[in-house]
């Protein structure tokens, strides 16, 4: 270990900073957080450093550097071009055993700066020893993504309840036990979700009543359409605080890695022609598992909202008592368009977008086709291959154009993604060369695809053999 990672404290210390230019602002303005009493020696100051100046914020002591200026300071930051005169500086310092640091001199410094994730009180900060800055900011980036914004206030509340906890858990054992159940409680949520009251109501009830440590949750996620890279940030967040997560067959592998490792992962996948769990079992084993006092994550691909069920779910979760959030998702039909340069909507083709779904009701309820084979509207459908001579036949059947182009999208947004461009009249003819799941984009939109598309994948299959292909249909609609 190069460096002894230590916080100091520097409220009302003096703090001498040598140099006055955009790098320097950038150090005064850290020591200001810490609420250091910053003072700066520099023959001429930035405008962002005479701001801080007119505000009294910090003082400006000398234009001259003299060697009394050291005396009573507390650590030293250097921040000019002059080598020599950083050289002495660093001298002047070690004599005086002061804490100094020249800017973007490593070997002149006893003591560096880190990459610092802050979420006050939390601080959390990362250094490579100055080996590897690019690499200890991507790590930062990471670290920021899982920390919620407001996980500081998780720690003020606690700290404020300090003394309280102590009196009522005398035994140290019982006291850690407290304190870990809580930080894995809906207490966080409540504060994360920004109901402060709510959080503060659940901690005193926690105090007094040990048996509300059973309460759990139910936490539905859109994992998006594929690439794990499009989850959302909360849905990270909530992945890596879960007890249990049941998951779909559509969440990617890379997916599931990001949920924390020692929770339970418990496969629900459904898959057309395979068995599987039903879905009342499903709701039964999230119920179950909430009232155990566990945080249960529902991980469903795309969006829990567009033909995922969640609306159930929760209904379940709501008739039962049990609390629960939803965490929105890419669904599939946002995600694959935007991966295959097809725009849902264009003033040129569409004015509006369908999404229907290829399985039937079990209530009953039927599609009104006159409506989805308007061409100005384009249609996406959700689980269509197995339906696909249906879908297409009654679509011409209604007047949709039997030349109207239709993309056959596999696994998209991965780097396995598959796009087929065919015609409505021959859906049924090409749709064995599709993998699943698969999704359809119907419509003139998709005569978009050659020209936008932007993520390059090795499988591409176009039907340019056929002389009623779509390759000819482009050239025939350019010339409208």
């Amino acid at each position: 270990m190069n460096y002894l990672p230590i916080f100091v404290d520097l409220k009302s210390k003096n703090v001498l900073v040598i140099g006055a230019g955009e790098v320097a602002f950038h150090k005064i303005m850290l020591l200001l957080q810490a609420k250091a009493i910053v003072n700066i020696i520099s023959k001429e100051i930035c405008l962002e450093i005479k701001i801080l100046l007119d505000q009294k914020k910090i003082n400006w002591i000398s234009k001259e550097f003299k060697n009394i200026y050291l005396n009573k300071v507390f650590l030293v930051i250097v921040a000019t071009n002059d080598k020599d005169f950083n050289k002495k500086i660093f001298q002047l310092c070690n004599d005086r055993s002061l804490l100094v640091n020249v800017v973007d001199d490593k070997k002149k410094c006893s003591f560096i700066f880190p990459s610092i994730v802050n979420r006050s009180p939390i601080v959390i900060s990362i250094s490579s020893s100055g080996t590897a800055p690019v690499l200890i900011r991507l790590l930062r980036e990471k670290i920021e993504s899982i920390l919620p914004i407001r996980l500081g206030l998780v720690a003020k509340i606690a700290g404020d309840y300090r003394s309280i906890v102590k009196k009522n858990f005398i035994n140290l054992d019982e006291r850690r036990h407290f304190w870990e159940r809580l930080f894995k409680s809906v207490f966080v949520e409540y504060i994360i979700n920004n109901n402060e009251k709510k959080a503060i109501d659940f901690l005193k009830k926690l105090i007094k009543d040990k048996s509300l440590f059973l309460t759990g949750e139910i936490i539905l996620v859109g994992a998006g359409p594929g690439d794990s890279g499009l989850l959302t940030l909360r849905g990270l967040q909530v992945l890596q605080q879960a007890d249990v997560v049941l998951y779909d067959n559509l969440v990617s592998k890379n997916t599931l890695e990001l949920i924390r490792r020692d929770a339970k992962k418990i496969y629900v996948g459904k898959k057309f022609g395979f068995k599987h769990i039903t879905q009342k079992k499903i709701i039964e084993i999230l119920i179950s598992l909430a009232k155990k006092g566990k945080k249960v994550v529902r991980l469903k691909g795309g969006d829990s909202f567009i033909f995922g069920r969640g609306g159930e779910e929760i209904e379940a979760a709501k008739k039962a008592g049990v609390k629960f959030q939803v965490i929105p998702g890419i669904t599939a039909a946002i995600g694959i368009a935007a991966y295959t340069g097809i725009p849902l909507t264009h003033r040129k083709y569409a004015q509006g977008v369908i999404f229907i779904t290829g399985h039937k009701c079990i209530h009953g309820m039927s599609n009104n086709w006159s409506i989805l084979s308007d061409s100005s509207y384009t249609l996406v459908v959700y689980m269509g291959k197995s339906k696909v001579g249906d879908i297409s036949k009654k679509l011409i059947f209604h007047n949709r154009s039997k030349d109207t182009p239709v993309a056959i999208v596999s696994q998209g947004t991965t780097s396995n993604q598959n796009v087929i461009i065919e015609r409505l009249d021959n859906l049924e003819k090409i749709i064995k060369f599709a993998n699943s799941p698969s999704l359809l984009i119907i419509g003139d939109v998709v005569l978009l695809h050659k020209k936008l598309k932007w993520f390059h994948t090795n499988k591409f299959l176009d039907n340019t053999n056929n002389a009623s292909s779509i390759v000819n249909l482009i050239g025939e609609k350019k010339n409208v």
